[in-house]
């Protein structure tokens, strides 16, 4: 009953503190790390132990997973170098230097403040990207964050692992002494043997997804279980159970849209979603905990509070002037040396070397620390100095560097652009299949090509002016009668419910489908507040720029009437959005607008390219060949 109460505590508190910390504006993490630090000091709260055990059994592979099925693999790929720079190369450097620093400090051997280094190194897989994705960070350096965080852990479990083993506190994975081939081989096994186990279970995954692809809960209990399948044969092998997890999660989350019916998919993103959110806030609340009770053992330490004090805040510093001092010369070897063509700007580098935030790793691994380790407690207590201390001070002062030095993610009107682009590129497909499906009749050969149109005209609609005095596009227009249909709909059933004039399931089925209709026409809603505050449209395609899209010259030509459409002025019909034709100067309505009037101009005169009129954008399209530029 205790444990009960106790989970039940945890899960009550996570909620209440992600929904302050949401009021407030500020990271989960570190309003329940805040939380955990003042609870751990309060009578009535139990001491909570957080062992290694649970820690890297029973919350880091689930952790890992969830991150891995949403990171792109392409993007993986793409930056691959810089991610094994942060994941491989830093940790050793930090590991290396936070030793150096502690040997002095403490006096301590070399191996065993290696391993505290180790410890220390690996920014967390959380931490980071949560606080990147919520101030707006660019999508590359959040993939670059995503991706070290991924496989950092990795390295730092096998250094510690080995500079145990040197220091006599732990056995080598191969046995026998520790020299530098054991440790190449010790890392190089970790690292191909768990992208092996990795492998493995993807494609064990992969062919029981095809055999039931049609049973979204069997999916789903399947899903659960790759993390701990990948883990724990891996860990067994003495190979690395996070590289194993890392690889089934991009793999499997790479082939899921073939592998996966649109239901599982659904539901997989949905379970895990609600998993790693009380999963990764739950950590950083225990975290907090952890603080009263750590400083207590620290009491019985034979040093001395100075001697403690400058251990633990120098340590702190090390780890937080070391990641910058990597970062900016590595991204100096790549873009000067290496030639590499349009390198990242100069201040994507300075938020990379500011995201460091230790998390829960560090201190499991604090907790690996076998008991007759010299100082071990104030080596635990450096630990949660480093972790508390990057989570405070990195985490609060990150925003407000992004901020100052300019660095945001993509505007919201790019991201419509682009979305509009791919599924107009993927309309055309849909419509070329049509056309060569011959046992289609006419009238469901036209239904699905207005449904397609009107498909891809609602994404276009999305961009062009919102605010005050605007008139609801036609998509707008047609959700807003929708849901309030939907809400009668829905009432109509659960009179029936209430009745008793239906069958349960049957009722059950009929109430999924309207709620699965009105969650996809909320989320368009959500999407179209946030382009609402966007008001610069970055120039940024899918696709290399046609002839014609470089042959126009648009900086000469001026809108013949710029007030508004020019038929629809004429003729007193409406306009949505507005595009100008960079050949002659006329100005016609979107299609979206009732007349179609700028596609209707392009057929009678041939002109190639229109741009967009609306305020804040600058993109242009081309009619022949059906490209944005």
């Amino acid at each position: 009953m205790e444990i009960a109460i106790g989970l039940l505590a945890i899960a009550a508190t996570v909620l209440a503190g992600a929904w302050v910390a949401e009021r407030l504006g500020v990271s989960a993490p570190l309003v329940l790390i805040v939380i955990g630090i003042v609870g751990s000091y309060l009578p009535f709260v139990p001491e909570v132990a957080l062992s290694p055990e649970i820690v890297l059994l029973g919350i880091l592979p689930p952790l890992l997973y969830a991150a891995a099925i949403r990171t792109s693999l392409v993007d993986f790929r793409n930056n691959r170098g810089v991610i094994l720079s942060l994941s491989v190369g830093l940790v050793l450097f930090t590991a290396l230097g936070v030793a150096v620093f502690l040997q002095w400090a403490l006096g301590i051997d070399f191996w065993v403040a290696f391993a505290l280094g180790a410890v220390v190194a690996p920014p967390d897989a959380v931490a980071a990207t949560s606080i990147g994705r919520q101030i707006g960070l660019p999508r590359r350096l959040v993939a670059i964050l995503e991706g070290e965080s991924l496989v950092n852990d990795a390295t730092a479990l096998v250094t510690l692992r080995t500079a145990l083993a040197a220091a006599g506190l732990a056995a080598s994975a191969f046995g026998g002494e520790v020299t530098v081939g054991t440790v190449v081989g010790d890392f190089l096994w970790a690292s191909l043997g768990g992208v092996a186990v990795g492998l493995a279970v993807a494609f064990v995954v992969t062919v029981l997804r095809k055999h039931f692809s049609g049973e979204p809960a069997f999916d789903t209990v399947l899903s659960f279980m790759v993390p701990f399948a990948a883990y724990v044969p891996a860990e067994e092998l003495h190979a690395s159970g996070v590289i194993a997890v890392v690889t089934a999660g991009l793999i499997l989350g790479h082939k899921s849209p073939r592998t996966q019916s649109a239901a599982s998919r659904l539901s997989e993103r949905i379970n895990w979603s609600s998993i790693q959110f009380l999963l990764e806030n739950a950590v950083f609340l225990l975290i907090g905990l952890q603080v009263f009770y750590v400083l207590d053992r620290v009491r019985a330490s034979e040093l001395t509070a100075g001697q403690i004090a400058l251990a633990a805040v120098g340590t702190l510093v090390v780890v937080l002037l070391l990641r910058p001092v990597w970062v900016f010369p590595f991204r100096f070897l790549t873009t000067r040396m290496l030639h590499r063509e349009a390198p990242a700007p100069w201040t994507h580098s300075a938020v990379l070397s500011w995201a460091g935030m230790r998390g829960v790793v560090t201190l499991a691994a604090a907790l690996l620390l076998p008991t007759d380790t010299p100082y071990r407690d104030v080596l635990v207590l450096i630990a949660v100095v480093v972790t508390v201390g990057t989570l405070l001070i990195q985490g609060t002062t990150l925003p407000a560097l992004a901020r100052r030095l300019g660095v945001r993610g993509p505007d919201p009107r790019e991201d419509a652009l682009q979305a509009a682009t791919v599924l107009a590129a993927a309309s055309r497909a849909g419509l070329a299949e049509l056309a060569a499906t011959p046992a289609i009749d006419a009238e469901t050969r036209e239904l699905l090509t207005s449904r397609s149109e009107d498909r891809v005209n609602a994404m276009w609609e999305r961009l062009g002016a919102r605010g005050a005095g605007v008139d609801e596009t036609p998509s707008d227009r047609y959700r807003r009668g929708r849901l309030a249909m939907l809400q009668a709909e829905r009432t109509e059933v659960l009179r029936l419910r209430d009745e008793g004039r239906a069958d349960h399931e049957v009722l059950r089925v009929v109430l999924s489908a309207l709620d699965l209709e009105e969650t996809m026409l909320d989320r368009i809603d959500d999407q179209a507040e946030r382009l609402a505050d966007s008001e610069v449209l970055p120039m940024e395609t899918i696709e290399p720029a046609c002839d014609h899209l470089r042959d126009v010259a648009e900086s000469c030509v001026e809108p013949r009437t710029p007030e508004g459409c020019e038929e629809c002025l004429r003729d007193g019909t409406t306009w949505v959005h507005l595009r100008l034709c960079l050949t002659c100067g006329h100005v016609g309505c979107c299609d979206s607008s009732e007349m179609k009037h700028a596609t209707a101009h392009f057929h009678e005169t041939g002109h190639p390219v229109m741009r967009s009129i609306e305020p804040g954008e600058a993109w242009r399209w081309c009619y022949v060949d059906e490209l944005t530029g």
